[in-house]
């Protein structure tokens, strides 16, 4: 058990380290060598877990993608508003967590891998628009909505306002970003009647 505990923490660290490059340089620019380095574990510990710096970077996406959600709950009943809450958890995890923000420059520069992330895409696509779908089923929405094409929108949206974001002010004012997305698009998206209902600044979470 204790050599299982040790392994599992050396390969932490080494995500960990690894999300910290590819967060500070991205894909081509990192080595194996700088994430060995800052990780602090000997080459082949390094390589026991991971035999290919794509290998590790793949790593870091889904340990990326699954950690800002492992915790978070929906806290209303209204999709859209499931929706809102969802982009500010996103938010806060690129604020907060260094394998979210690797996983996400390294889901953004698809380009570099032989396997291209369009899954990762493709997941969030397809999250959005069972929300929407939710939404419209509760009459939610403004009749005749594409709700393919509103997902996409939203997803690149999203995407777009974290990046200049991030290049800006280091992701400091990504809330009040997406506060200012959804004053927005809501009224195009979203009857009257569901809209006063609707909180488009970050609600916080109530204590358990």
């Amino acid at each position: 058990m204790a050599r299982q505990a040790r392994a599992l923490a050396t390969r932490q660290a080494v995500l960990l380290a690894a999300a910290e490059v590819f967060d500070e340089r991205g894909y081509a620019a990192a080595t194996m060598s700088d994430i060995l380095e800052r990780a602090g574990v000997t080459k082949g510990a390094l390589y026991f877990h991971f035999r290919s710096k794509e290998e590790l970077a793949l790593a870091v996406i889904l340990e990326g993608q699954s950690a800002w959600l492992a915790t978070w709950e929906p806290s209303s009943d209204s999709p859209v508003q499931t929706l809102i809450d969802l982009s500010y958890a996103f938010a806060r995890a690129l604020q907060d967590d260094v394998l979210v923000r690797g996983s996400i420059r390294l889901t953004i520069e698809h380009g570099s891998f032989t396997q291209p992330q369009v899954a990762a895409y493709q997941g969030w696509s397809d999250a959005t628009r069972e929300l929407l779908e939710r939404a419209q089923e509760a009459g939610e929405l403004h009749p005749g909505i594409d709700l393919g094409g509103a997902a996409l929108v939203l997803q690149g949206a999203v995407t777009g306002i974290q990046l200049s974001s991030q290049v800006l002010t280091d992701r400091q004012d990504l809330t009040e970003r997406i506060a200012d997305l959804w004053t927005l698009l809501l009224p195009g998206l979203v009857q009257p009647h569901a809209l006063t209902r609707l909180s488009v600044v970050e609600r916080v979470p109530a204590a358990s």
